[in-house]
């Protein structure tokens, strides 16, 4: 895996503050009538720099010990920079690392969790991957909050017709397998809350937004350049036949014009 997704954290600081905004609150809060009473220990997996323990530490009671599972050692030393997080009644949370690979995941890297979280991963699984984390949970007895899955529907306005066969190639592009590994892309949430409920237990989802506006440009034009980017490299055709497409697209961003809503799915699966 770590072969194939490659992550700038670059990228990952400019989306955070939308990422934060975008999570479901309603299943965060939901959470604390889930976990165990005593000190919580969180495994978040595919953690990155640490943009999910950072914004749900402090909705959640502690002590809090978050492990910070992920195949870039680079971006978990970043989890240590600035203030560290807090907890819901202002104690920071300790946190620890744990470099591998999510498809050697089982319950015993997962021994001890309290919940185990993500975010912006099942999109990126292959489904031995997405099967091995739901199994771990399940086998550990580990609530789950897996956060901001593409749904692959993307409205941007104002409206052209050729935002529709952009968004069928960027799918596609999800969907892609590289070195072997075939990617789950809009099916990865539909598939593990299909696997938590094949497991007997509670299955909760919310539909979640990112908008994108002049508010946050830089934002914006960095996601419609990867929207746009993977799509022609998915089908090299495209280009041709949305000829003037970018163009339009990003002039319109330059005069504040340009918005863009893209869906996530949002699952909370718990024991029964």
């Amino acid at each position: 895996m770590s072969d194939v997704i490659q992550v700038s954290p670059d990228w990952l600081a400019l989306r955070e503050a939308e990422d934060a905004r975008a999570r479901s609150l309603d299943l965060a809060r939901a959470l604390p009538d889930i976990l165990p009473a005593g000190p919580l220990t969180v495994h978040d997996l595919g953690s990155g720099t640490g943009s999910m323990m950072r914004w749900l530490a402090p909705l959640l009671p502690g002590p809090q010990t978050w492990m910070l599972h992920d195949w870039n050692a680079t971006l978990t030393a970043r989890a240590f920079e600035g203030p560290r997080p807090r907890d819901l009644h202002g104690a920071p949370v300790a946190i620890r690392t744990r470099v591998d690979e999510l498809d050697r995941l089982d319950a015993e890297a997962l021994t001890g969790a309290s919940l185990v979280t993500a975010s912006a991963l099942l999109d990126v699984l292959t489904a031995d991957e997405a099967h091995a984390i739901v199994d771990a949970c399940v086998a550990a007895g580990a609530p789950a909050l897996l956060a901001l899955s593409v749904t692959g529907d993307v409205d941007l306005r104002p409206w052209d017709a050729r935002d529709r066969r952009v968004a069928e190639a960027f799918n596609a592009h999800q969907r892609r397998s590289v070195q072997g590994r075939g990617l789950l892309g809009r099916y990865g949430a539909p598939i593990v809350h299909g696997l938590f409920r094949l497991a007997g237990w509670n299955v909760r989802t919310a539909l979640t937004t990112w908008r994108l506006s002049d508010a946050e440009p830089q934002l914006l034009n960095e996601w419609f350049d990867g929207w746009l980017g993977a799509a022609e490299e998915q089908s090299p055709e495209l280009a041709a036949r949305i000829a003037g497409y970018g163009e339009l697209r990003m002039s319109q961003a330059r005069r504040g014009e340009l918005s863009a809503v893209v869906y996530h799915r949002d699952v909370l699966a718990w024991p029964r």
